[in-house]
Parts: structure tokens; sequence; C-alpha cells
């Protein structure tokens, strides 16, 4: 049990490590978060701001990353 822990634990370690690297790279890269299809309002004093298509493309690229590194 505590082994397995111990992994589960290292896991979400380089999970973090890995979103925190993509929080920082992200500023960088400027097509993320504004990809055509991304819904933005802009009104006097109020912004709203949804990046659905880039959600999407995040999703798609971790699911498929995801099931080629945990494929059995």
């Amino acid at each position: 049990m505590p082994q397995q822990l111990g992994k589960i634990l290292i896991f979400f370690g380089i999970v973090l490590i890995v979103l925190g690297l993509v929080f920082l790279l992200s500023a960088k890269v400027k097509f993320i978060g504004h990809l055509p299809g991304d819904i933005q309002i802009k009104k006097e004093r109020f912004t709203f701001y949804f990046p659905i298509v880039t959600c999407i493309v995040i999703s798609i690229l971790l699911t498929v990353i995801l099931n080629l590194l945990f494929r059995r």
C-alpha cells in the first residue's frame, strides 16, 4: 500500500510540474486562447471570455497523449 501511494504522489507531482510549465510557456504562445471560435464579448465595463475552441483542442491533445501513455 505505501508503495502505491508513493507512485501516486510522484505521478501527481509530475502532473503539477507539467502544468506549471504549460502556464509559464502559454504567455509566449500567442495563439493559445485566441483561436477562431473562442467567444469574447467586450462592453464598456464588462468583458466575457470563453475559450471554447481552445478547450476542445487541449482536450483532444490530452486524450491522445494519455491514451498513448496508458495503453495496455
